[in-house]
């Protein structure tokens, strides 16, 4: 008796198990059982499907009078307090043909519980003068179930609410609660918790816990950043997302974003400096665009870089690009840049 266990598949709000087998039970000495009355049964050895203990009934007389002249064969669950579905066929072996003969097969599934624990066929064979003499020739009859068992555990999946981690944290820090560090940027206070801090970020990390550390320092002042800048970093930081600019104007949006682009870079916070990345090659225009790739190059940030020299050069407004503030900037304080730009867009028109 081989079991096999398939693949797990899922379905919603459920999961289903199948395991699969095929079982043969023999009954040695066929002739010797007649007459053992009715109701009275043949057990098999047990047999384990799906994590489940279950036992083939074998009624030589029927299992009770209403099926008198037959043989009855039952599947049982032996398992204490279980429930499992099942999908089974019955077959009977031809001995001397080594083949084996569907008796029934499973139409639908059937469930096995402690109200309920065997199915069956109650007129599984007829006992004729025919097949009494087949057998007890033999001396043997053979059952098997069946081509395969299929045992479906079912579990209900439970809907779990969404996380709340990141909102608690959130909390964490708004509250101040447990803080061990005070950030003092151009006249407001941010308590903080170091060890979040240096988990975000190497810079930190190496600030309260490296070499160099001054593991008594809980004051720190910050001179380049705004608070508004420092207080959306810190969410950042604890929530791994910005905090909503819904009431920002687009111009201050812009801003925002490259000071924290800034801060990122500072702070060795990669994601975060990729969403700035990403939200300032959205908001070009030909105003700023010289300034922002300015920002781009000194903080190493290609693809900002690219998209600002491929939106200058794609433009029809290249004349209002050169006539802005920021591109003569550009070009008094960033040669090197200035060349670059030169030595693509030649190439580019040589292709």
């Amino acid at each position: 008796m081989a079991a096999s266990q398939s693949s797990l598949s899922r379905v919603p709000s459920r999961c289903t198990e199948t395991a699969q087998a095929t079982v043969a039970f023999e009954i040695a000495g066929y002739s010797l059982h007649k007459g053992l009355d009715r109701g009275k049964y043949l057990r098999s050895p047990v047999f384990s499907i799906g994590g489940y203990d279950w036992c083939i009934q074998y009624y030589p007389d029927g299992k009770n009078k209403d099926y008198e002249g037959y043989v009855s064969v039952f599947l049982e669950l032996l398992t204490k307090n279980a429930e499992a579905t099942t999908l089974y066929d019955w077959m009977l072996v031809e001995l001397v043909m080594g083949r084996s003969n569907v008796v029934q097969y499973g139409k639908e599934p059937r469930v096995f519980n402690r109200q309920k624990s065997a199915w069956g066929i109650p007129k599984f064979m007829q006992t004729t003068a025919e097949t009494e003499l087949i057998y007890e020739r033999n001396q043997c009859l053979v059952l098997e179930i069946c081509r395969n068992i299929s045992v479906i555990k079912e579990t209900l999946e439970i809907d779990l609410p969404p996380s709340d981690l990141l909102d608690n944290l959130a909390i964490f820090l708004e509250g101040k609660k447990g803080a061990d560090v005070t950030f003092k940027v151009q006249g407001e206070v941010f308590p903080a918790h170091k060890n979040l801090l240096a988990m975000r970020s190497a810079v930190f990390d190496a600030e309260f816990y490296g070499p160099m550390a001054d593991k008594g320092a809980q004051d720190i002042t910050i001179d380049d950043m705004q608070p508004a800048v420092f207080k959306a970093f810190l969410h950042f930081i604890y929530t791994d997302s910005l905090p909503s600019m819904d009431d920002l104007e687009d111009d201050d949006k812009r801003e925002m974003f490259k000071h924290l682009l800034m801060a990122a870079d500072k702070y060795a916070t990669g994601r975060m400096k990729m969403i700035c990345e990403g939200m300032l090659c959205k908001c070009l225009d030909v105003e700023t665009v010289a300034t922002i790739l300015a920002l781009a190059d000194q903080h190493h940030c290609s693809n900002l870089k690219n998209a600002c020299i491929e939106f200058m050069f794609s433009s029809n407004k290249m004349d209002d690009v050169i006539a802005s503030q920021g591109y003569l900037h550009l070009k008094r304080s960033f040669p090197g840049l200035f060349v670059e730009m030169f030595e693509r867009s030649v190439k580019s028109r040589k292709i």
